[in-house]
């Protein structure tokens, strides 16, 4: 599935990791808010990003029904490892979480959480994604670090 960057370039996100989502729709009036990193490539000579793996919800997350904060450690542990294992090219792309809505829209406070991972982040890259997981569509928005601007992409 691809969302268009800006002109020039998609954000890929691998039939491998939207499988994974699939695992967390909240679909049933009892099921909770699941989420996790975004990982993946910033692709050479292109203004293209894959994202291929995910982090999911681990056990000292907090998860709701309306509410999900991860615990930075454990997921940091995993980021990691798999930025160790891939010699430094699969790198920190954002985060996601679902949403118990069909097409999904950030709420204040996942507007809020995003402008903070942008300000507190410390990894190469100007722009970080935030991926909200609905029961029908996925909604994707681009963060800008240097100005904490947001900006919802398009699929291509």
């Amino acid at each position: 599935m691809n969302f268009n960057i800006n002109p020039l370039g998609v954000i890929k996100i691998s039939d491998n990791v939207l499988s994974k989502f699939q695992q967390y729709y909240q679909t049933e009036k009892g099921d909770s808010e699941a989420g996790g990193v975004l990982m993946g490539r910033f692709i050479r000579f292109s203004h293209d990003v894959v994202v291929d793996h995910i982090t999911t919800p681990m056990n000292r997350d907090i998860r709701k029904r309306c509410f999900f904060k991860k615990n930075r450690d454990d997921h940091q542990k995993v980021i990691q490892a798999i930025w160790e294992e891939s010699k430094g090219t699969c790198n920190y792309l954002g985060e996601w979480h679902t949403h118990p809505e069909r097409h999904p829209t950030p709420s204040g406070h996942d507007i809020k959480e995003w402008k903070r991972v942008l300000r507190n982040t410390k990894c190469d890259s100007n722009e970080l994604f935030f991926v909200i997981v609905g029961t029908e569509s996925i909604g994707v928005w681009v963060g800008f670090r240097t100005n904490l601007e947001l900006q919802k992409l398009t699929r291509s």
